[in-house]
This record gives C-alpha cells, sequence and structure tokens, in this order.
C-alpha cells in the first residue's frame, strides 16, 4: 500500500520563467509557466523517492515549515 504525503510548493517568477521550491526536503526545478514548474518540481520528487534510501529521506525531510507573508 502507498503512502499519500503532501508537501509544499514555492513557486516564484525568476526572469522569464518560474522556480518551484519543495521546501520540506529543499528540493528545486524550474520551468516556463507555474504549470510547468510544478510539474517538473513533481518529477524532482517523484524522482527522488524512487532513488534515495529511507535514511536520506528520514534526514532530508523537514517536520515543520512556516510560510509567513
Amino acid at each position: 500500500m502507498k503512502t499519500i504525503k503532501q508537501f509544499t510548493a514555492i513557486i516564484e517568477r525568476e526572469g522569464n520563467g518560474y522556480v518551484a521550491l519543495c521546501p520540506e526536503l529543499d528540493i528545486a526545478s524550474q520551468g516556463d509557466t507555474v504549470e510547468q514548474a510544478k510539474s517538473n518540481l513533481a518529477e524532482a520528487l517523484e524522482l527522488f523517492f524512487e532513488c534515495a534510501n529511507p535514511v536520506e529521506i528520514q534526514n532530508r525531510t523537514k517536520a515543520e515549515v512556516l510560510l509567513l507573508g
């Protein structure tokens, strides 16, 4: 049975494109549009979970992320 976990995606405009960051795992990606940056970040997260061992996942996962505006 797969476990489903939600992560935060912060997407910011940078130059002519967008940068997407998952602060809980410190994984980032980019794209020409918001949707492309979001999709590329999701793909980067999938690859991380496929390749990383459980200890690395545990060590990189931050339990709490505060977003202040």
